[in-house]
């Protein structure tokens, strides 16, 4: 059971690190940014919120243990990263990053579950 702990905090922590460096990346390099929401099809005036639903979101699930909060911020992100895959797809642009997010979140979830974190 204790390597089951170590891949929980290394998938956790690496994934939510991404979280909220690219959270903060949202509001520094806004104006880089309203490029790429454009050409996605997204409104721009999601950046900010976004950029805070992901630093709020990341500070939730590293820090809260059993709580609706948590599952929330685990479910906001699933659909985050569902969004971002398609809309990747969509302009027929490869990036891997939507998928391996998905991963290190299927992992920190199904994990953290099973150790009870």
């Amino acid at each position: 059971m204790p390597h089951y702990k170590y891949l929980y905090w290394i998938s956790t922590i690496s994934l939510f690190s991404l979280l909220i460096i690219t959270g903060f990346f949202y509001m520094v390099y806004y104006e880089k940014l309203v490029v790429y929401f454009v050409n996605y099809g997204y409104p721009i005036y999601l950046i900010y919120p976004l950029a805070i639903a992901k630093i709020m979101g990341a500070l939730v699930i590293l820090f809260y243990k059993k709580s609706l909060l948590k599952e929330l911020a685990y479910a906001g992100f699933f659909f985050n990263f569902i969004l971002a895959f398609f809309a990747h797809v969509m302009i027929a642009e490869v990036d891997p990053f939507p998928t391996i997010f998905m991963i290190l979140l299927v992992i920190s979830y199904v994990i953290g579950k099973k150790i009870g974190r």
